[in-house]
C-alpha cells in the first residue's frame, strides 16, 4: 500500500499524477471549517503533507505521529511552528528562487502606478471627469533616475535593484545586515543604516519577512524621516508596517503615496481608513500570481516532496529545505 500524502491546495492534474506515482492522496482543496475535520482524520497515517494556509503547530503535528515532511508552496513559512516541527525531525521545504522576478515586476507596478495616480485616474476617466483643462491636476512624479531605498536584500530585493538600476537609472539603497559586495559592485548600490536610508530616497520598497525584529519596524517616527514626495510600497509583511501610523502619514501628506500587497490582517477590512485614501493603490496580496510563476511553485513543491520522502540522502536530487 502506497503511503498516505495530503494536498491541501488545488493541484493541476498533471502534478497530481505525479504525486500519485508514488502516494495514495487525500486531497482538500479548500481549508474551511467543514474540510478540517477530513484534514485532521487523514493526519494519523500520513507520511506528508503539501498546500498552503495550514496552521502546523503542536497541536496539530500531535495528531501526525508518520508525518516526516511538510512542503509549503510559498517562499514565506510564517504558518508552520518550526521548533514543533524540528522536535519531531520533519523536514520543511519551500519555494524560493521561482518567483523573485515576478515579485519584483509587481514592486514596479506599484511603483508606477502609486507614482503616476494610475488607478486614481483611470477612476477619473471611467466617471467621466476627464476635463482637459485639469491636465496639470493629473501630474504625477516621475520614476527614473531617482533614489531607491530596498528594505532587505535577498534574492528579491536585487531582482528589484536590478530592474531599478539598469531599467530605471535610479541610485539605489538598502538596508540588510550584513555588506553585499557583490550587490554594490553590480548595481552600483550602498548599504545605508535605516534612518538615514529612509530620509534620502524617494521611493522605499519594504520586502523584509515576518521576524520579532521586524514587528511594525516602520512607524510614525520612520514616516517622519521620509520625504514629503517619497512613495511607499510594502511587498514584503503585513506586520512590518503600523498601518495607523501609515494612513496618517498619508492623509497628512506626509509622504506622497503608497503601495501596498500585504497587511496586518489579511484580507483587508472593508472599513480600513486606507481604503477612504486616493494616494494609495490597495492589491489582495498578488506577489506571485501569474499563472506561470504558480505552476512554477507547485511544481517546487511536489518535487521537494517527492524528493524528500523518496530520496532522502540523494545530492542529486534538489530539495530546497527550511529546517
Amino acid at each position: 500500500m502506497k503511503p498516505v500524502v495530503i494536498i491541501h491546495a488545488k493541484l493541476p492534474d498533471a502534478l497530481l499524477r505525479k504525486l500519485e506515482a508514488h502516494f495514495q492522496l487525500v486531497i482538500v482543496e479548500k481549508l474551511s471549517a467543514e474540510t478540517m475535520p477530513l484534514l485532521r482524520q487523514q493526519l494519523a497515517t500520513a507520511v506528508g503533507i503539501i498546500g498552503t494556509g495550514l496552521r502546523v503547530d503542536e497541536a496539530l503535528l500531535q495528531q501526525a505521529p508518520l508525518l516526516k515532511v511538510a512542503s509549503t508552496i510559498s517562499v514565506g513559512y510564517d504558518q508552520y511552528d518550526l521548533s514543533a516541527l524540528q522536535r519531531r525531525q520533519i523536514t520543511l521545504t519551500h519555494t524560493p528562487y521561482v518567483l523573485n522576478d515576478t515579485v519584483a515586476d509587481l514592486a514596479f507596478a506599484l511603483m508606477l502606478a502609486a507614482a503616476r495616480r494610475v488607478c486614481e485616474l483611470n477612476a477619473v476617466v471611467k466617471q467621466g471627469q476627464w476635463h482637459k483643462q485639469s491636465e496639470s491636476g493629473y501630474f504625477g512624479v516621475d520614476l527614473h533616475h531617482k533614489t531607491l531605498a530596498i528594505l532587505g536584500m535577498g534574492r528579491i530585493g536585487q531582482a528589484i535593484a536590478k530592474r531599478a538600476y539598469f531599467g530605471f537609472d535610479m541610485k539605489v539603497s538598502y538596508s540588510a545586515r550584513h555588506d553585499k559586495p557583490e550587490v554594490d559592485r553590480t548595481f552600483q548600490a550602498q548599504r545605508v543604516e535605516l534612518d538615514q536610508l529612509l530620509s534620502s530616497a524617494d521611493f522605499v520598497v519594504n520586502i523584509l519577512p515576518s521576524t520579532m525584529e521586524t514587528q511594525n519596524l516602520i512607524g510614525e517616527k520612520q514616516f517622519a524621516l521620509m520625504k514629503p514626495s517619497a512613495v511607499f510600497i510594502n511587498l514584503g509583511r503585513g506586520n512590518t508596517v503600523d498601518e495607523q501610523a501609515l494612513y496618517r502619514a498619508l492623509k497628512n501628506k506626509q509622504i506622497l503615496a503608497a503601495g501596498l500587497d500585504v497587511y496586518q490582517s489579511e484580507p483587508i477590512a472593508t472599513d480600513s481608513p486606507l481604503l477612504t485614501l486616493d494616494n494609495i493603490v490597495c492589491l489582495p496580496h498578488i506577489g506571485s500570481a501569474t499563472a506561470e510563476t504558480r505552476f512554477a511553485m507547485q511544481s517546487c513543491a511536489v518535487d521537494n516532496l517527492i524528493n524528500s520522502l523518496l530520496y532522502p540522502n540523494d545530492p542529486q536530487k534538489t530539495v530546497y529545505r527550511v529546517n
